[in-house]
């Protein structure tokens, strides 16, 4: 289990809407950077995806999806059931794309799958056990995999060899997705986080037994819904008082720089540390 952390990270300028920059160019230097403030570099092995729970309402990678699409970007060609998926965002798999770690010489850390989910139901299992074969083999990077399926997360666990530099997070947005966090609990990850963004209503009853890190942060764009910072604060209490490395990400808003990224008049920037570090 992983309770020491990294009182601070590096932070970046850059802003999840330039992501549409990087993204749709693997294989080409561009394509290693990331505007997520909690990772250095996306990988996305499948795109695509479709609505689960009311955080999906908003997506961004949904829109972004729709963009790379006009653009021409050939990852983005699959269209999606417009009833919970869209133009560009239908579930694809890209076999190709598995070379790209391999490419990187300095390590870094990888958020993978930035525009989709990598245990949706059509994800055959076999490309999930190639992906982690690839993180198996690429131990200088750290990999971060998020996942709002968090029952066939559990279902399929134990059919997986899980790699000591997979991290592996289930998003919980509101009171109602937190049974997601007792899955993630029965899964074999070297560190388990939970992503609460966007963050749509407090959080009672979080509790944070083999969990190592939670992110907070608010939505943004032009649909945004609001973020309390009563919301925030249970969260990070909650985190100070079981030890576990606690990040705000944003405030949102329009954009995602308009609220800025302090609370309580500073950052918070902490990231989970393996023990074995």
């Amino acid at each position: 289990m992983v309770r020491r952390f990294v009182g601070e990270k590096a932070g970046r300028s850059r802003t999840v809407g330039d992501e549409a920059r990087f993204e749709g160019m693997e294989g080409r230097p561009v394509s290693d950077r990331s505007a997520i403030e909690w990772t250095e570099a996306t990988w996305n092995p499948t795109t695509g995806c479709d609505r689960v729970s009311a955080g999906c309402d908003n997506c961004y990678a949904l829109a972004l999806a729709k963009r790379l699409k006009a653009m021409g970007s050939p990852k983005y060609q699959t269209d999606g059931d417009p009833r919970t998926s869209g133009p560009g965002f239908g579930l694809a798999l890209h076999p190709d794309a598995l070379h790209v770690p391999y490419g990187w010489k300095s390590p870094r850390t990888v958020f993978v799958n930035s525009m989709s989910d990598l245990f949706h139901a059509r994800v055959p299992l076999d490309h999930v056990r190639r992906v982690f074969d690839v993180i198996a083999d690429t131990p200088q990077h750290t990999y971060q995999v998020l996942t709002k399926r968090a029952r066939r997360l559990r279902q399929v666990a134990g059919r997986l060899e899980w790699p000591a530099n997979l991290w592996m997070g289930v998003s919980v947005e509101s009171a109602k997705e937190l049974p997601r966090v007792d899955d993630l609990r029965q899964v074999p990850a070297a560190v388990r986080f939970l992503s609460c963004e966007p963050l749509l209503g407090p959080l009672d009853g979080l509790e944070l037994t083999a969990i190592d890190w939670v992110i907070a942060g608010g939505e943004s764009g032009p649909m945004h819904r609001l973020l309390e910072e009563a919301w925030v604060t249970q969260i990070r209490d909650t985190c100070q008082e079981a030890g576990v490395a606690f990040f705000f990400k944003q405030w949102g808003g329009r954009t995602p720089k308009a609220g800025g990224r302090e609370l309580e008049g500073r950052t918070w920037d902490q990231m989970p540390l393996p023990a074995a570090v």
